[in-house]
């Protein structure tokens, strides 16, 4: 039986949870009392004061059943009837359940909604209980912990998206350190790393953990709190002594077998610490069981691009704006045949390289695949036939895998196997690049085949999911399965050529042998015909069981033996299956190592050829990622608006250039003057794309950076450190911010994070406030943008006045969003040029709109006054004093009154007009049209 969990307070995972039932304690509580109970609901009330901080889902036969307290809370988040049954201290005992064949789907339901699950099997059968008296309770107990994150089950996990469980150490008071153990413990990866408090959120919104797990001193700490909340993470309060380096670093060393960490890189104290909680934790709500783990990952600011949590959702990296893919640079770019490909190109889409070296050896990989077109077709053919073999495992490891689990080790071995041969023959005698190589290494080895072989040898074609059903083991494989399955099978062959003896020894023609879940099998004969058997010598043989009004039942030894042999060979055939599934996952467990290779290579693999694909259906090319400070972009598209313009079938998206910080090297259409600067100062009316020719910017360099190839005609970009992305508005009011506060909070983390290698966007700084005070606040911004930070920066606004220091900065450089006007009307070419706009086009925009045309006359009547006068003194308020008031002519409520135009095309009845007179109506609207007072 796996260990009972701890009951001590302390060492209980979770130090607050569900509120569990209980007796009078002084305080008006009532509290349960297991020896006032029966037996069963004894049982029952022991186990729940073990897990009171979760669910219990208490294994009742085919059914889950929860009680008291814990009935309540599950019928009315689960939506199904709350009963009763039996009572307990004079009251009825609430009831609910749930089949356990549908268990997997109540449980989502109840992860989803923030519950803990804690999962009591019977570890009996009753027959063994009544050995122990008639009145014996089956054993039971909770075999498993269910929380956000530690789920391993498909169904109630995303095939492509990673499932993280994080730890979160706080560094000692004083120090800004804080490190992170995060474990996919359906896959077994795992990373390692340290960052500073300022860094924490955007680190949690790049591991997207389902669950996070602290101490109780970082939950007090509001700002740790709410960075957890923000990502969306379940937030678990774990001991304080449960964050141990010492003891982290021994089940590191233990789970993964080796003295020594140094090989898999340097870990300080507090990421040990938080590898010691994290594995602890999973030992805790896994009831001993030991997860499968993969090398661990060093991750930090040292190596990946640092993206704040700001930046990731104005971005739109890997979530849109609802809040789910759709929208989103992943969505747009996700290629994948595999979930675990998929999951792959998430992991690294969020967590782009520094490396000039290591970008090249990806964008390597990606122009092998590129350039042969048949060969990547056969890899993306022949991966689609890979099952996810790291879950598989993980599901083993946990003894809850099936058959299923088995086949899918198979065969991802054999795909794996079928793709090294196949990028071996592609090497056409120059070899294949370093990455590709590494891969083909990792898919297959000796170990992985020979293992392969023995499944193929043991399992037949398709297995059934679960264990318990049987039939998963081919024929041929085991003797003595073949021969338990045949007397199982065969059964009536047997039974009808013992019938056919007996009548014949008897002389009773009619002689039948029949069965019921009464007596069983048992021969039997009409009553006319029975006096033969009730006399010596047949009565030695065939004995009475039972006489009815028209017949008698016999049975004989021979018989009670091949019943018995009948009825045992199915639990015979099935606990011979039990034995090989057994062997085949210990032997899959011994290969552990070797088959988290084969599952990364195949994840790679994929992740590789969905990018190569992608860069051959829309036209991208090699980015080159250089050392220097440069960012040149020719031809940038955005590739999430391109895609969807294609999808709308609307015009072609208008591509641009951008150069920032690479004197000499310029776009065509820009000078050295305004072509050349770190920070392009971007003016334009709001529609014209403005936005969008930011964030394309920075998602170029962000896919550069990840070693792919970019939506542009050629791009050359200098290593970024950090990216800044300020677009967009929005608030904060659960935490008392204004849109114009977090704004500012947001800016200012810019400020004072960014670097000379970092790249910053920003958009339309200080429109929150007054005119004067978001001007003063956007110069100001700029000009520590080029004197502090240096660093490459596109910045966006509607403050003309900026321009003016294009002249006093040398690194500046002023473009614009071109726009046409066209009788009065306003045409976005969605194309930068050099220069300033002269005017924001607001009025054009909000006449786009649906502005009431009353609305828009007046507006520009203000807007004729005000730029006449002058704006920085008392005048520009003093005309508009003698302006007349706003005067509407009434009309239908909200809606302008008719024109003369509109009513005589409302007079216009085309059916009754003869081709003359519909001539001579359309020259009367042009009339009409020229010489209308008051449109334009």
């Amino acid at each position: 039986m796996p260990p009972r969990p701890q009951t001590d307070p302390s060492a209980s995972p979770v130090a607050d949870g569900q509120p569990s039932a209980g007796a009078g304690d002084g305080n008006g509580e009532r509290r349960l009392i297991p020896g006032e109970a029966t037996p069963s609901m004894a049982q029952y009330l022991e186990i729940k004061a073990a897990n009171p901080d979760s669910l219990l889902w208490y294994r009742m036969g085919d059914f889950y059943e929860l009680f008291f307290e814990d009935a309540v809370v599950a019928s009315q988040a689960l939506s199904i009837t709350l009963t009763k049954r039996g009572k307990h201290l004079g009251e009825d005992i609430p009831m609910c359940g749930v089949p356990v064949v549908r268990a997997d789907e109540y449980l989502q339901r109840l992860i989803r909604q923030g519950f803990r699950v804690a999962v009591c099997e019977q570890l009996e059968d009753t027959a063994e209980a009544r050995k122990r008296g008639a009145k014996a309770v089956v054993r039971r107990d909770v075999v498993r912990l269910v929380t956000p994150g530690t789920l391993t089950e498909d169904a109630l996990l995303d095939a492509r998206t990673r499932n993280y469980l994080t730890a979160l150490h706080v560094a000692p008071q004083g120090s800004d350190a804080m490190a992170l153990a995060s474990l996919d413990i359906s896959t077994g990866e795992l990373e390692l790393g340290a960052v500073s408090a300022r860094d924490l959120p955007g680190e949690l919104a790049r591991l997207q953990p389902s669950e996070i797990i602290t101490g109780d001193a970082a939950l007090a700490d509001t700002r740790v709190k709410s960075w957890i909340e923000a990502a969306g993470a379940a937030a678990t309060p774990v001991p304080a002594a449960t964050f141990d380096s010492m003891a982290g670093e021994r089940a590191l060393k233990a789970r993964l077998g080796v003295a020594d960490l140094a090989a898999f890189g340097a870990f300080s104290r507090p990421e040990l610490a938080a590898a010691g909680a994290l594995l602890k934790y999973v030992e805790l709500t896994q009831i001993g069981r030991q997860p499968v783990i993969r090398p661990p990952r060093s991750t930090g600011p040292e190596s990946a691009m640092v993206i704040d949590a700001a930046t990731r959702a104005s971005l739109e990296i890997v979530r849109g704006a609802s809040g789910g893919r759709q929208g989103s640079l992943l969505t747009a770019i996700d290629r994948t045949v595999t979930g675990p490909g998929a999951r792959e190109l998430a992991s690294r889409l969020a967590s782009p390289l520094r490396d000039p070296q290591a970008i090249a050896a990806r964008l390597d990989a990606l122009s092998c695949l590129l350039g042969r077109d048949r060969l990547r077709e056969d890899v993306r053919g022949a991966l689609r036939g890979a099952p996810d073999i790291a879950r598989a495992i993980s599901r083993l490891a946990f003894q809850r895998g099936g058959p299923a689990d088995l086949a899918a080790v198979r065969d991802g071995i054999a795909a794996a196997s079928a793709l090294s041969d196949l990028l071996g023959r592609s090497g056409d005698g120059i070899g294949l690049p370093e990455e590709l190589a590494s891969i083909r290494t990792r898919l297959a080895t000796a170990a992985t085949r020979g293992l392969a072989q023995s499944l193929a040898a043991a399992l037949v074609d398709s297995p059934p999911a679960h264990r318990r059903d049987g039939g998963f083991v081919r024929e041929g494989f085991r003797a003595d399965l073949d021969d338990a399955r045949r007397l199982k099978d065969d059964s009536r062959k047997v039974m009808a050529a013992l019938e056919t003896r007996y009548a014949g020894e008897t002389g009773i023609k009619s002689l039948k042998i029949r069965h019921n879940n009464v007596l069983g099998y048992y021969v039997e004969v009409g009553a006319a015909n029975a006096r033969p058997l009730t006399a010596e010598p047949l009565s030695e043989t065939f004995r009475h069981r039972q006489t009815l009004a028209n017949a008698m039942r016999f049975t004989t030894r021979e018989l009670i033996e091949t019943e018995g042999s009948i009825a045992s060979a199915a639990e015979r055939a099935l606990a011979i299956e039990q034995e090989v599934f057994a062997e085949l996952a210990r032997r899959i467990g011994e290969q552990e190592r070797a088959l988290g290779g084969t599952a990364a290579a195949l994840a790679e693999l994929d992740h590789y050829a969905g990018l190569a694909e992608l860069a051959f259906e829309e036209g991208y090319v090699r980015p080159e990622v250089t050392a220097g400070l440069e960012l040149e972009i020719r031809g940038g598209r955005h590739p999430v608006v391109e895609q969807a313009l294609r999808k709308a079938k609307m015009a072609p998206f208008i591509e641009n250039d951008c150069v920032l910080g690479a004197a000499g090297s310029l776009t065509p259409g820009f000078d050295d003057e305004d072509g050349s600067g770190r920070i392009w100062l971007v003016t334009g009316p709001n529609m014209a794309g403005k936005s969008t020719f930011l964030r394309q910017t920075a998602l170029i360099a962000l896919l550069a950076q990840v070693g792919s190839f970019v939506p542009a005609r050629a791009a050359r970009i200098g290593v970024i450190d950090r990216l800044f992305s300020r677009v967009g508005a929005a608030d904060d009011l659960a935490r008392g911010r204004s849109t114009f506060m977090v704004e500012m909070v947001e800016t200012a983390a810019i400020l004072n994070q960014a670097s000379e290698r970092s790249l910053v966007i920003l958009d339309e700084i200080g429109r929150g406030t007054a005119t004067f005070d978001g001007l003063s606040i956007a110069w100001a911004t700029v000009e520590y943008l080029h004197d502090v930070s240096r660093c490459r920066a596109l910045f966006a606004t509607h403050y003309h006045e900026l321009t003016a220091l294009a002249g006093r900065l040398p690194d500046l450089a002023t473009v614009t969003m071109d726009v046409k006007e066209w009788q009065d009307e306003i045409v976005f070419l969605h194309k930068v040029r050099p220069g300033a706009a002269d005017r924001s086009y607001g009025i054009q925009v909000a006449k786009l709109a649906g502005l009431p045309q009353t609305v828009v006359k007046r507006a520009r009547e203000v807007l004729a006054r005000l730029e006449k006068a002058d704006r920085r003194s008392a005048g520009a308020t003093g005309s508009l004093t003698d302006l007349p008031l706003f005067a509407y002519e009434p009309a239908a409520a909200g809606r302008d009154a008719p024109s003369e135009l509109e009513t005589a095309v409302d007079k216009i009845k085309p059916d009754e007009l003869s081709p003359r007179a519909a001539l001579e109506a359309l020259y009367e609207l042009k009339s009409l049209r020229r010489g209308e007072p008051g449109r334009q």
